[in-house]
């Protein structure tokens, strides 16, 4: 079992090998914390507005494993095209804004950061970009279409299928940013094991717990009831969680005092 005591141990001791470091007072935090918010704000405006332009390519997207089974969306209120072309344009403008998203985000904690620490801010925007854009990729590519055809040409093999717009929608973004978003693992491991929270011993030792965790969570994100597609989704995520402990082995501030002791 995960020694609670001994987690917030880590993080104390965390935090004591950073008190050398420059302090900020609450207000400069919360003034840094509003300018990255604003400027964030703004770039997914941008973002939201070039997408905007390409919203009937970005429809033709959505609506592509669909067609590959002869299946039109309905709608069931006029405004339903509308909110679907706005909302396929702001995931295309965020996902377009996101490495200027991410940059503010490593702006505002990179005070916190030693210097050696700072040279991480390109592999760190390189690789959530990545991670994020393989998983909404394996899930665009294979995850949906192989759970469209289950559910609708396996299931729903003897009723007619009239898909709307909200609830198509809906299905497609929990599968596409569900994955992108589940993908980002080596990325969350990598900020606890930088600041010393967790360690690649502590990983591998609750292996077990992990995963138990991840068939959780893929069971909760899965749009197909049957445990083969559970397990398509379950499967990269244990993969990621052992890239992560290589990324915790890399990062933890143990390893870099030996290095540096070393040298």
């Amino acid at each position: 079992m995960v020694d609670p005591q001994d987690a917030i141990e880590k993080a104390r001791n965390a935090i004591s090998e950073r008190a050398e470091l420059p302090g900020m007072s609450l207000m400069e935090h919360l003034e840094e914390l509003r300018k990255r918010i604003v400027h964030s704000a703004i770039y997914l405006a941008i973002g939201f507005f070039v997408a905007y332009v390409f919203h009937e390519r970005l429809y033709g997207f959505v609506q592509a494993p669909l067609d590959k089974l002869g299946i039109k969306l309905n709608y069931t209120h006029p405004m339903d095209p509308l909110n679907l072309y706005l909302q396929v344009s702001f995931i295309g403008g965020a996902i377009l804004a996101s490495p200027f998203v991410l940059y503010q985000v490593w702006l505002f904690i990179a005070p916190g950061l030693y210097q050696k620490e700072k040279r991480f801010v390109i592999p760190f925007m390189t690789a959530t970009v990545s991670l994020f854009l393989a998983g909404a990729s394996f899930g665009y590519f294979f995850v949906l279409p192989g759970a469209l055809k289950i559910l609708i040409l396996g299931f729903g093999s003897k009723f007619n299928p009239i898909v709307t717009i909200e609830e198509y929608t809906g299905f497609f973004l929990s599968v596409i940013l569900g994955l992108g978003i589940s993908f980002e693992m080596p990325i969350l491991i990598f900020f606890l094991a930088m600041f010393g929270i967790v360690s690649p011993k502590f990983l591998l030792k609750n292996i077990r717990y992990a995963v138990l965790a991840v068939f959780i969570v893929a069971a909760f994100i899965c749009p197909s009831p049957d445990p083969w597609t559970m397990c398509i989704y379950a499967i990269p995520m244990l993969a990621l969680y052992l890239i992560g402990i290589g990324v915790a082995w890399w990062v933890h501030p143990s390893r870099r005092r030996s290095s540096e002791a070393a040298s």
